[in-house]
């Protein structure tokens, strides 16, 4: 039976105010309630009706209502919820909170709170990337706020980019995370490698591997949710950005490196990357055709060994976790490859007969010095929040 919790629902102005009535109605699915706070602006878009039929519940717009402000209502509103949920959040709400400015209820009862704080922020594209309002971000995230979007799309404005607001279904995954697990990772930089790597042979042909990347972007995910600061290093596939995650695209072993060296320091390190062992010497500079000689003679020569690179770097992060991708002799090859590459766990999972790669599911044993753990069979995704909860015992 889900244990219900007291969802706080702050609507800001903006278009995507439309998007709280669903978010309503799915949080009341989910076996939650909902207390609404309707900023001067969110109602503008949305009547204070609507969601007072949807939460059941009084819907809160003015600081001085005397009748509420008898019982401090914005004291007992910030403490009376399990989670406060700001959707849309705008520009100006973000503002307000990371500045410590509080002028109406909304910034009052945010300012006034000591419970968790999820934000869903929605604004035009180039407000989202103006200076000013990704150093507020910073701030809030310095703060412990969480965060769910915003998504990249059109917008109601014309324009295409960062700035849409989450989806309803997307904030109720991240209420129900912030409700189970909570930001454990706030203040915490985490280093995700993803995908494989592909090696030029010609400038038509590469070598790579069959890794759809899906673990590692399920990963960067879940550390993302647990209120870490993610990079993300993507070999070449076409998977959607996780929400709140920093892209960064690379190709071949060496951009990966690169790019991950780039991005030190940081605490965490979990390289999920299928890197291919090996690269062409010197790559054809025209494709390579069949001739009367036979299939031509190409020398090779090993890529970068990323996880030995990043375990013993001088900028070494606290917890490094590799994985090892096996056909044979799963548990002996994994503790063989935690001694060679001097990481803190390794987590082994089978690839024969066309397992893992490519599916929506896995089958983890976790290596580490102190011995294994076999975690079964699960969703990847279910894997994902399962590791990154056990992280903060790690560091």
């Amino acid at each position: 039976m889900v244990e219900t919790k007291r969802i706080l629902l702050i609507v800001g102005g903006g278009i995507a105010a439309y998007k709280s009535l669903e978010l309503v109605r799915l949080i009341s699915k989910a076996g939650h309630q909902t207390q609404a706070i309707l900023t001067r602006a969110g109602a503008e878009f949305v009547t204070p009706l609507s969601l007072q039929a949807l939460t059941g519940h009084e819907v809160r717009s003015d600081l001085f209502d005397l009748t509420a402000e008898n019982k401090m209502g914005h004291i007992e509103l910030s403490r009376s919820a399990d989670l406060i949920v700001v959707a849309p959040a705008t520009a100006d709400l973000m503002g307000k909170v990371a500045n410590g400015l509080a002028n109406d209820l909304a910034s009052t009862t945010l300012l006034a709170t000591d419970t968790p704080v999820l934000m869903a922020p929605a604004m035009n594209v180039r407000m989202w990337q103006h200076p000013a309002v990704m150093a507020n971000t910073k701030t809030l995230r310095e703060f412990g706020i969480a965060f769910v979007g915003p998504n990249t799309g059109d917008m109601a404005c014309g324009e295409h980019g960062p700035g849409r607001m989450a989806e309803p279904t997307e904030i109720l995954a991240a209420i129900e995370n912030q409700l189970t697990h909570g930001q454990t990772l706030v203040g915490h930089h985490a280093l995700v490698t993803a995908g494989p790597t592909a090696e030029a042979l010609d400038p038509v042909r590469v070598l790579t591997n069959r890794s759809s990347g899906q673990q590692g972007f399920a990963i960067a995910g879940a550390l993302a949710r647990a209120g870490a600061r993610v990079t993300l290093v993507a070999g070449p596939v076409h998977l959607p950005t996780p929400v709140g995650v920093d892209r960064v695209d690379v190709e071949t072993a060496d951009e990966m490196l690169a790019a991950c060296e780039r991005a030190l320091p940081a605490e965490i390190a979990i390289c999920t990357a299928a890197v291919s062992d090996w690269k062409l010497a010197t790559p054809r500079a025209h494709k390579i055709k069949k001739g009367p000689d036979g299939p031509p003679q190409l020398t090779f020569t090993e890529t970068p060994d990323i996880l030995r690179t990043l375990s013993t770097h001088t900028k070494r992060p606290k917890l490094v976790i590799g994985f090892a991708a096996e056909t044979q002799d799963l548990v002996a090859n994994a503790q063989q490859k935690l001694n060679r590459k001097g990481c803190d766990v390794i987590v082994a999972n089978s690839v024969a007969d066309g397992a893992v790669f490519g599916q929506a599911t896995t089958d983890w044993t976790l290596v580490t010095k102190a011995g294994t753990q076999d975690w079964g069979a699960m969703d990847k995704s279910d894997a994902a929040s399962r590791l990154v909860t056990h992280i903060p015992d790690w560091l």
